[in-house]
C-alpha cells in the first residue's frame, strides 16, 4: 500500500498517509516545527478519495510548508538559542557541555549535541523551579510534582493531582516568557480551566502577561525546530 503521496505543483513535497481505525474522515496536518505533512484517513477509505484531497489542498499545503521553520541543527562553530538570544557553540574538552555566560562549551565530537541537550534540560529544571516555587508562594498552593518533557502540542500542563509539566525547549525563550509558562501552570492549581478567573489569576501572578504569550505562538515554531539529533 503507499504511504507516501506527491503533492501536485509542490516539488520534494510529500503527504505520509496514515490510516486509523478511528478515524471517520479525513484529517490534514502540517507540523509548524518541521513542516512535515500528514494525512489521517479511515482503514478503508479508497486511495483515490486521499489522492484526490491531496490534490485540492495543494496550495493550502505548500503555503504552510512553506511557513514552517528551518531546522536549526546543533553542532559546535553554530549558535543555539537560549535564554532569548543565540549563544555560539565552542569546542572545549570534558564529559559534559558548560554554559560560560556568553558560550556554550563542548567537545567537538559525535556526542556534542546530546551533551548540550542535557545542559538545556539541566538548565531549564533549574529555571523552572525557581519560577514555579515563586509564584506557587504568591498562590499558597504548591504542586505536587514537577516534570519535564519534549512535548510538541502543549508547553506545560498541570493535572488535577496538581502535578506540573513544562517542555525543556523553554530555556531557549526569553526568561519572561518561561516565568509566563510557570505563572500558567501554577494558575492552574487553583482553576483547572481557562474561565475568566483563571486568566485574572494569572494575571495577578505576572502583570502583563499578553506579550509573552504572544511571543510564544509567534516564535514556538522554531524552538522546536531545534534539532538534537534525536529525542
Amino acid at each position: 500500500m503507499t504511504d507516501r503521496l506527491p503533492v501536485p505543483g509542490a516539488p520534494g513535497i510529500e503527504v505520509v498517509l496514515r490510516r486509523s481505525a478511528r478515524a471517520r474522515r479525513m484529517s490534514l496536518k502540517v507540523g509548524r516545527s518541521d513542516g512535515r505533512v500528514s494525512l489521517s484517513l479511515p482503514v478503508l477509505m479508497p486511495l483515490a478519495e486521499a489522492e484526490q484531497f491531496v490534490a485540492q489542498q495543494a496550495d493550502w499545503i505548500a503555503r504552510h510548508v512553506a511557513a514552517a521553520p528551518a531546522p536549526r541543527r546543533v553542532q559546535v562553530g553554530g549558535v543555539l538559542p537560549l535564554m532569548g538570544r543565540d549563544v555560539p557553540l565552542v569546542p572545549g574538552t570534558g564529559r559534559s557541555a558548560r554554559f560560560i555566560g556568553e558560550a556554550i562549551v563542548v567537545a567537538d565530537d559525535m556526542r556534542a549535541a546530546p551533551r548540550v541537550k542535557a545542559l538545556l534540560q539541566t538548565m531549564a529544571r533549574t529555571h523552572l523551579a525557581e519560577a514555579v516555587d515563586r509564584h506557587a508562594e504568591v498562590l499558597g498552593r504548591q504542586p505536587t510534582k514537577l516534570t519535564l518533557r519534549d512535548t510538541r502540542s502543549r508547553w506545560g500542563s498541570c493535572s488535577s493531582r496538581g502535578e506540573l509539566m513544562f517542555s525543556w525547549r523553554l530555556i531557549m525563550a526569553p526568561g519572561d516568557v518561561l516565568d509566563y509558562v510557570a505563572a500558567h501552570e501554577v494558575a492552574h492549581l487553583a482553576h483547572m480551566d481557562h474561565s475568566s478567573r483563571f486568566w485574572a489569576q494569572v494575571e495577578t501572578l505576572m502583570p502583563g502577561y499578553a506579550p509573552r504569550r504572544a511571543w510564544l505562538k509567534q516564535h514556538g515554531a522554531a524552538l522546536h525546530a531545534v534539532d538534537f539529533g534525536g529525542k
